[in-house]
């Protein structure tokens, strides 16, 4: 008899630690106190001047618990629903559709990126550099690149019209651009042009920002048959339901596409952005029909369907019953890739920024959290311990209150209660 009165007893503790764990983590939560601070922060920025515009989202444990728009265009105010140039942004779903293809088993990520672009085999780094003429001698790399390499920025490539003036002078020299391409021209012509080129660095021997997800994004073409753009509609936006992302966006939507800004360089003042604010570039690239798919730079989006993509990470690869990635792709990106190579205080992974035990300490995101951001102001981080995605959008360059985002991040994490 006691036998059975204890078992019961130990079943309904059981029962009641379980319902007691489940309540207690229904009642954590993003107080709309603690999130109408970031209103008010949104609002100082505006009325100072400094912004014309932003937009942001928060999801929290599945659920958008913040979509809001501020700010006036230069026709129309800004809305939840514009679709945004999110630049760099560009490069997570670039990594994302290589780990699909590692899912499938057709390359391993040490292979040399010479295996699929014969262009990069036996690569060149860049030894003497004339400034008169922008001449150029070179010495033999001490290996290959490989796709991991490229995936974590360690390729020893440069950035076109961003990177050092060396090699923003060969790239120019050869037509090599960042991605707001101006005219018509194809990936695969710009990155077997690339893989002629010399390296900045050593390739696996030090981080460097980098094209290296423009090459990913021609690997993507070459092992699966798809352009760059059919791939990413046909595998990855679609099934996420990721309907206003695009290289090339529809006319019909494109008076949804906001407007971006500029700071004048004197007075500080912010003004519509107009071609030649930074040389070689256009805010046009979404609407000229240039047909190049950059996976470093090129897509357009909303908040919203972005959204749904950092979600669908932050669930181990699956959104809504279709699963994109494994749950180890996933962790793979996820980790620290860089070894003993320094990065910051924080860590870099497979296209993602990784916070740190130390990073951590700094706005109160999780060790763990991971993320990135655009040219044109914006920033985006997922934290799995907390269960955050998170975005913010100002379409805006140069911007030189750029403590925006840490301050957006600091007051997410003082609302949670």
């Amino acid at each position: 008899m006691k036998k059975h009165f204890y078992l019961r007893l130990i079943s309904l503790l059981l029962i009641f630690n379980v319902s007691y764990a489940q309540n207690k983590d229904s009642r954590t939560a993003l107080s709309q106190k603690g999130l109408s601070k970031i209103d008010v922060l949104f609002k100082q920025y505006l009325d100072s001047g400094w912004i014309k515009g932003i937009t942001a989202n928060i999801i929290y444990k599945g659920n958008t618990v913040y979509n809001k728009a501020f700010g006036s265009q230069v026709d129309r105010p800004f809305k939840t629903d514009d679709i945004l140039r999110i630049a760099s942004q560009t490069k997570a779903v670039t990594c994302v559709a290589v780990m699909m293809l590692f899912d499938q088993g057709k390359f391993i990520l040490d292979d040399p990126i010479s295996r699929f672009i014969p262009a990069f085999k036996n690569p060149k780094v860049l030894d003497k550099f004339n400034k008169k003429d922008t001449t150029y001698t070179t010495r033999p790399a001490k290996r290959e690149i490989t796709i991991r390499d490229l995936l974590t920025h360690t390729s020893g490539l440069g950035y076109a019209q961003i990177g050092s003036p060396e090699m923003n002078a060969i790239y120019a020299k050869a037509g090599i651009e960042a991605g707001f391409v101006i005219k018509k021209k194809t990936l695969e012509t710009d990155i077997d042009k690339l893989g002629t080129l010399p390296l900045a660095l050593q390739p696996g021997e030090k981080w460097q920002y980098s094209l290296s997800m423009d090459v990913l994004g021609r690997l993507v073409e070459v092992v699966s048959g798809l352009n760059l753009d059919q791939y990413f509609k046909e595998k990855i936006f679609t099934p996420l339901g990721m309907n206003d992302t695009y290289f090339a966006l529809p006319r019909e939507k494109q008076f949804r596409l906001a407007t971006v800004y500029t700071e004048d360089p004197i007075t500080k003042t912010v003004k519509p952005w107009k071609d030649g604010t930074f040389p070689g570039a256009t805010i046009n690239y979404p609407i000229n029909g240039n047909g190049y798919f950059a996976g470093g730079a090129g897509l357009v989006s909303t908040s919203r369907d972005y959204g749904k993509f950092l979600q669908m990470l932050l669930n181990n690869g699956e959104l809504n019953g279709k699963r994109i990635l494994t749950k180890r792709s996933v962790a793979l990106m996820t980790m620290n890739q860089l070894g003993k190579i320094p990065f910051s205080e924080n860590y870099f992974g497979l296209g993602f920024e990784i916070i740190s035990e130390k990073g951590s300490r700094k706005l109160g995101q999780s060790a763990g959290s991971y993320g990135w951001g655009g040219f044109f102001g914006s920033t985006y981080w997922v934290d799995p311990q907390k269960k955050i995605v998170a975005q913010i959008y100002i379409q805006q360059w140069p911007f030189t209150h750029g403590q925006l985002s840490d301050q957006f991040k600091s007051l997410i994490y003082q609302a949670i209660k």
